[in-house]
């Protein structure tokens, strides 16, 4: 018995779509049934300030499995816990918690799990 294989390849030089928020912005693909985003947060980006209101919850209620690119990020969660991440990191990210840009450099990252849910109207 024969066992069908999906192969499949997206560029993100060409995303299914686009969300845009103050300072910054989540392109997505969809391959092999996924959604993956990358993200691209400009420096003075806070989730509290440029998403919340897009999101209508007190804080980030998406789970983040992905890696960063470049820049650096700050997390909070809601139980008080931080924590930083650069360039190379790969990281989790539970729901319930703000984020922002450490410095003068843009923050990208690759979102392998929040990107169906972040940054949508509620």
């Amino acid at each position: 018995m024969a066992i069908a294989t999906l192969i499949e390849r997206k560029n993100f030089s060409k995303p299914d779509e686009v969300r845009t928020f103050p300072k910054g912005r989540i392109e997505i693909v969809t391959v092999g049934g996924q959604q993956v985003g990358r993200a691209t947060f400009e420096p003075g980006w806070k989730w509290s300030d440029c998403v919340q209101t897009l999101a209508g919850t007190p804080t980030c209620r998406s789970s983040h499995l992905g890696y960063v690119i470049s820049g650096r990020l700050h997390v909070r969660c809601d139980d008080g816990t931080t924590m930083d991440y650069g360039p190379g990191d790969a990281m989790a990210i539970p729901p319930g918690h703000d984020a922002w840009v450490i410095g003068s450099d843009e923050c990208v990252v690759f979102d392998l799990t929040g990107a169906p849910t972040y940054a949508k109207k509620a």
